[in-house]
């Protein structure tokens, strides 16, 4: 079955890495905002941003938060993920910290951002799955997400459909 994506991510200092990700052809993702997309969804205010987010998440299958340094904890992706597991959607981690960024920049592995979630009395860090590629060299992490991704996802689909 093909498998359609909702990307989450730490915008601004994960953009670059996530673009990478998405680009991998591995599956249909959504169509990322550009900068000046997404500061006009922004200046349209909180109720602005959740119709944007409500509108990708619509018709995707998985929802795939891309871990960076900062992402947990962060109010959209909080949103992000209750919404895509309240809506029945396959959900997972990446870490993708040993990506390099447009300035060739790593940075350091952040928490996971399902574990401080309940959703209907259940602790998602405790149900979802995150991927911490087990590599340190840009290219050898991209290769290992690129390999195992659809795996991943099939996966995320499975504990949904049983949770």
């Amino acid at each position: 079955m093909a498998r359609r994506a909702f990307y989450s991510f730490h915008y601004k200092p994960d953009n670059w890495r996530a673009s990478q990700v998405r680009n991998m052809g591995v599956i249909d993702g959504n169509k990322p905002a550009s900068d000046n997309d997404w500061e006009t969804v922004t200046k349209g205010g909180e109720a602005a941003i959740q119709k944007w987010i409500d509108e990708q998440l619509d018709g995707k299958s998985v929802a795939i938060v891309l871990i960076g340094s900062n992402t947990a904890g962060r109010k959209w992706i909080t949103y992000e993920i209750k919404k895509a597991w309240g809506e029945n959607k396959g959900l997972l981690g990446v870490h993708i910290h040993n990506i390099k960024d447009n300035d060739g920049k790593q940075t350091t592995k952040g928490s996971n951002p399902f574990s401080g979630i309940t959703v209907d009395g259940k602790n998602l860090g405790s149900i979802v799955e995150t991927y911490d590629p087990p590599f340190t060299t840009s290219t050898d992490v991209y290769d290992y997400i690129k390999t195992h991704l659809a795996d991943w996802i099939e996966t995320a689909v499975g504990i949904r459909t049983n949770a």
